[in-house]
């Protein structure tokens, strides 16, 4: 038992169960907190540490899931496209919501760290919380931060903000759909814009939209943020 637990093809088998499990809960309920993914992770978590399965062993096979993540993320293209003619009308207006979020969002993070006395490597893993993980990590390992520390930063961003976002926006009176698609993508990237598509496909291809322009404003914006919060202020 304790080999087939070890192997590949348990660590695939268990997460597909958890994640199939976790969304027929949320389907069910449609409750805010019983978001699959946040479900999935603390679920798995439980799991592994009462099997006594240690994260690497485990990674084993899940990276194989990992894998999607890329042609995934390529797939979001596809609503896009179909949206491309609402969205086009846009243009000026998404580009400068987005430049704006991307700032906003990394300085809310870095700068309320370094007021808060976190250190210089923590504060670069925390400041590109808000892109998708292989951007977060690539920024965060050139300004000197910890890319293990941002992948998990970034789930937790992503989870926080699938699970309160639509309601907040809601709360403030946001009703705009392509705004509401940006702000959840530009906030928690691909784990976000899984919860904008629920909110309707213009909602989803905006938020697509706002995962690519948000990792290319990210990427300009972050080291030099991080420069004059550590150079000039």
């Amino acid at each position: 038992m304790k080999s087939f637990i070890e192997t590949p093809v348990f660590a695939v088998t268990i997460t597909f169960i958890v994640f199939f499990l976790a969304t027929k809960l949320y389907n069910k309920y449609r409750f805010i907190l019983f978001n699959p993914v946040l479900i999935s992770i603390s679920s798995l978590i439980v799991i592994l540490k009462t099997i006594n399965l240690d994260y690497q062993t485990y990674f084993k096979g899940a990276k194989i899931i990992s894998f999607f993540l890329g042609p995934s993320v390529v797939a979001l293209g596809v609503p896009l496209y179909l949206q491309f003619e609402e969205i086009k009308k846009r243009g000026i207006p998404i580009l400068f919501s987005i430049t704006l979020g991307s700032i906003i969002g990394i300085l809310s993070a870095s700068l309320t760290a370094k007021l808060l006395g976190a250190s210089k490597t923590v504060v670069a893993s925390i400041a590109p919380k808000s892109v998708t993980t292989p951007i977060a990590m690539g920024i965060s390992e050139k300004i000197g931060g910890i890319p293990s520390l941002t992948a998990a930063i970034v789930i937790a961003t992503g989870v926080l903000g699938a699970v309160i976002g639509p309601a907040f926006l809601k709360l403030t009176g946001i009703k705009n759909k392509i705004a509401i698609g940006l702000a959840i993508g530009s906030a928690s990237h691909g784990i976000g814009t899984a919860r904008a598509f629920e909110e309707g496909e213009l909602e989803g291809a905006s938020s697509s939209l706002a995962i690519c322009l948000n990792g290319i404003a990210t990427a300009i914006f972050t080291p030099i943020i991080f420069y004059i919060i550590y150079k000039l202020l």
